[in-house]
């Protein structure tokens, strides 16, 4: 099938802005629980009403300042409560968030704010102050620099205390949908950094349709979700809005090296996470029983679930010996697992980049299915979304309501609908080549859609190989596929006009430490992977992928890099995403050494 549509059930109103569902909820559930922030590790509830003053208090302080309707403010902060309550009171205001990864270097910093030609920065510590100051002089709109764990809340709250309520709700009403509510860099996997512009309206058609679609995660009184994402990627936005729109409870959290004792303390109702995140959780247990010598029932638990959900998903009866082992396996592992993640968790949200099929099964046997959904900052967030009872695991699912797309003749993915962006800011010339006449947004990547409407992508259209045989291969699967090796952590696929398929790979240091003590050895990755025993773990993934592919498209050699590749070394996105480009200008002589 080359296109797909699905009707439209809902219209984005003619005036409004996504402050109505702050509003609304004051009117409608004041005392209820919006949101829970944590304090000194104990979890303290934040009801509607509680957040509203916080955001008109905040926001009557950026009034008192001289912020004007359409002015951009900067936010560069991990993930925490005051983060979604600046976003809020900077809508209240007309004005529109620029959000900016905790982790940017001075330069990405500069560039961002001297893009957008911010007024305004809200940053979390002295530290981000420090690198914001380091490139004032480039920053000649930068007025105001607010830092949080410097009292911006209290201070601007003071500062706005003789404005009136009526004053404040002037500038709120006058707010539209077509107006800007957000310019959201993209993470830059190749090139600078592009402003995407999404506007209230952009932000209301998504969560019309999400919100309604997705009902089994944020509908009902315990629903919760513990947010754990950089708000600086689209995805949280979504989730951030998508829960004070439906009341469902919200967490922050930036503390991701403690996320299972964070879950453990919150216990959320559902999840959302990028591929990385899941594959981490997978590599952890399996390398954990390993450790402990229960590795074989580990192994035997996973292929069980895998199977079990495969079993369900093809619509026929479940063999009863497989029930039996499923129902064995539930007590001894799968019960583990969902308790390592909360023990309430029925859903989990994946989007950011293509989740593994086996992986896929493995979280749905558990009891912890994943639905994948698929979508780009341009586009909000989600174009396509599989739904509980409307899944296909190893596609993105359907179009959401009110969502078009159609495959172009080089087999890229089009999409249409209410959620697509206007535009990259002053950016007429990239805006050109991604939207086209008639609204048909370009999304670089190549895929396919079904006879159900379900789509599948196979990767970005620019990272397709050929090699010297012509033969095309899309990397992302083989890649996948690798990664879900407990020992591996990032894998890239090369062989460009090469003669065959060949691989670099880094190796986790958390599983790569344990496999050293298991196997007796002593050194570094840098030292060991030339190890004969390592080079053999490692042939087992190999073995796997390939297993997936045609001979043409198999790996036929690999390497092992000395170390991971890091944010730090500009070679991965805050997102966890591999800068492609980047890893092959780095690793350059390492990639020909494999096809000499």
């Amino acid at each position: 099938m080359l296109a797909y549509a699905t009707a439209p059930t809902y219209d984005v109103p003619v005036r409004g802005s996504l402050t109505d569902d702050v509003v609304d909820a004051l009117r409608e559930r004041p005392g209820s629980v919006a949101f829970s922030r944590q304090d000194a590790r104990r979890w303290r509830d934040v009801t509607v009403r509680t957040f509203h003053g916080d955001v008109t208090g905040v926001a009557k302080g950026l009034l008192a300042a001289g912020i004007q309707s359409g002015d951009r403010i900067a936010v560069l902060s991990k993930t925490r409560y005051e983060w979604t309550l600046f976003d809020y009171a900077i809508w209240w205001i007309g004005a529109v968030t620029v959000p900016v990864y905790e982790t940017s270097s001075v330069e990405q910093i500069s560039w961002v704010l001297s893009d957008s030609r911010a007024v305004a920065c809200i940053v979390e510590n002295d530290g981000h102050a420090a690198k914001v100051d380091a490139s004032r002089a480039e920053l000649p709109t930068l007025s105001h620099l607010w830092s949080i764990e410097g009292n911006a809340v209290s201070t601007l709250t003071s500062l706005g205390a003789d404005v009136e309520d009526e004053a404040l709700e002037k500038r709120r009403s006058v707010i539209t949908p077509a107006d800007l509510a957000t310019v959201i860099y993209t993470s830059g996997t190749t090139g600078r950094p592009k402003g995407c512009c999404l506007s209230h309206g952009n932000f209301m058609f998504e969560l019309g349709v999400c919100v309604d679609a997705l009902d089994d995660l944020f509908d009902g009184e315990d629903a919760s979700t513990l947010l754990f994402l950089p708000l600086a990627h689209v995805f949280a936005r979504i989730i951030e809005v998508g829960c004070v729109r439906s009341g469902a409870r919200l967490g922050h959290t930036a503390d991701v090296k403690d996320l299972m004792g964070s879950f453990d303390a919150f216990g959320p109702r559902f999840i959302l996470a990028v591929p990385r995140v899941f594959e981490k959780v997978f590599n952890s247990a399996s390398q954990r029983a390993h450790s402990s010598g229960r590795g074989k029932v580990f192994d035997a638990a996973a292929e069980t679930a895998i199977a079990y959900s495969q079993a369900q998903e093809s619509g026929k009866r479940v063999n009863p010996l497989l029930r039996a082992r499923h129902a064995l396996f539930d007590r001894l592992v799968y019960a583990r697992l969902r308790a390592a993640l909360g023990g309430h968790v029925s859903y989990a949200l994946a989007g950011g980049a293509p989740l593994g099929e086996r992986l896929a099964h493995f979280f749905a046997g558990i009891g912890v299915p994943v639905l994948e959904g698929y979508g780009l900052t341009e586009t909000t967030g989600a174009l396509t979304v599989n739904l509980p009872g409307q899944s296909k695991i190893g596609t993105v699912g359907r179009p959401l309501p009110g969502t078009a797309v159609r495959v172009g003749e080089d087999g890229e993915l089009l999409f249409r609908g209410g959620q697509v962006f206007s535009g990259y800011w002053e950016n007429d010339a990239a805006t050109k080549e991604v939207l086209d006449d008639d609204g048909w947004f370009h999304t670089g990547d190549v895929g396919e859609i079904d006879e159900e409407g379900f789509v599948r992508v196979a990767g970005r259209k620019k990272e397709i190989l050929v090699t010297a045989g012509g033969k095309n291969i899309a990397p992302a699967a083989l890649e996948d596929r690798i990664r879900a090796h407990p020992l591996v952590s990032q894998c890239i696929v090369v062989g460009d006009g090469k003669p065959f398929v060949a691989a670099l790979m880094t190796l986790d240091a958390e599983a790569f430490d344990a496999w050293r003590t298991d196997a007796g050895k002593s050194g570094d990755v840098g030292r060991l992977r030339a190890d004969p025993v390592l080079l053999a773990q490692i042939q087992v993934a190999v073995d796997d992928a390939n297993a997936q592919v045609s001979k043409a498209e198999s790996i036929r050699r690999f390497t092992i890099l000395a170390e991971d590749w890091t944010e730090a070394m500009g070679l991965i996105t805050p997102t966890l995403k591999v800068k492609r480009n980047a890893v092959l200008r780095e690793f350059h002589d390492d990639i020909e050494a494999l096809f000499t």
